[in-house]
């Protein structure tokens, strides 16, 4: 049964919860440790909004977009903050990036997430994507190409709550709500309210990740031999009468294949 939700900086008993507490939640590795709690993130997502306002002068020609699922509500949190700040109001949406992943092949089927751009549109417009840890830079080369399909804006900015290195893609976040070293045998976790009923960042041992399936070998010898021999082949001894001028030969049907 899930505890009821505690307010920032509350176990629920009154006491207030320290840092390193990890809160009750299903799935948590054994080891893990929490390394930012609800009032760390508040502060974080607030520096972040003055980050923004600064270098994009002002906000006037900003647009949010959530990568899914926790990049959404950071997304909309960070469009509230700013509003408090500046007393501007900022669109956000949230962009789906499922079918532009490049470890589809890897990894079981997805649920396709939600794509919401805001009226008005991207084009000219300063858009900063959302998302709660960047890692190997995957998942943001994934959200460049869905958001080229979607418009052209001015500039193209990132907002992440955790970078934790190990990049794999030359991409570099613009607003850093916390920098957090980690190696490879780490995992890191972000809860929030909306989406997991409290706010927390943990660290501890990296879950598995599943290999990809493979074919049978059964599978893939029938495979081959539908490749080999395409339907369209016939073999020219089994019918005598075909001439080599007008006979498909087995050298033809291979470069034939090659072609395919």
């Amino acid at each position: 049964m899930r505890a009821r939700k505690p307010t920032e900086g509350d176990t629920g008993s009154g006491v207030p919860a320290p840092a390193s507490e990890v809160p009750e939640t299903p799935d948590v590795p054994e080891g893990t440790r929490a390394v930012l709690d609800g009032n760390e993130i508040n502060r974080a997502l607030t520096r972040i909004a003055h980050e923004v306002l600064e270098r994009t002068k002002g906000g006037e020609h900003v647009t949010l977009l959530g990568i899914p699922s926790r990049g959404v509500p950071l997304a909309e949190r960070l469009a509230r903050r700013i509003e408090q700040v500046e007393d501007l109001s900022v669109p956000f949406g949230s962009l789906d990036i499922t079918m532009y992943r490049d470890d589809l092949h890897l990894a079981p089927a997805r649920a396709l997430g939600k794509t919401e751009i805001p009226a008005g549109g991207l084009d000219d417009r300063t858009v900063v994507l959302v998302d709660d840890v960047l890692f190997s830079g995957r998942t943001v080369r994934a959200a460049l190409d869905a958001l080229g399909d979607l418009g052209r804006p001015r500039a193209v900015q990132l907002a992440v709550l955790v970078d934790r290195g190990h990049r794999e893609l030359p991409i570099r976040a613009d607003y850093v709500g916390k920098n957090l070293p980690t190696s490879l045998r780490e995992g890191v976790t972000v809860l929030l309210s909306e989406t997991d009923g409290q706010d927390a960042v943990l660290l501890g041992p990296a879950k598995a990740r599943p290999s990809p399936a493979l074919p049978s070998p059964a599978t893939a010898r029938k495979g081959h031999a539908s490749r080999a021999v395409p339907p369209s082949y016939r073999d020219p001894r089994s019918n005598p009468a075909s001439s080599p001028g007008t006979g498909t030969t087995a050298d033809n049907a291979g470069s034939k294949e090659g072609d395919a």
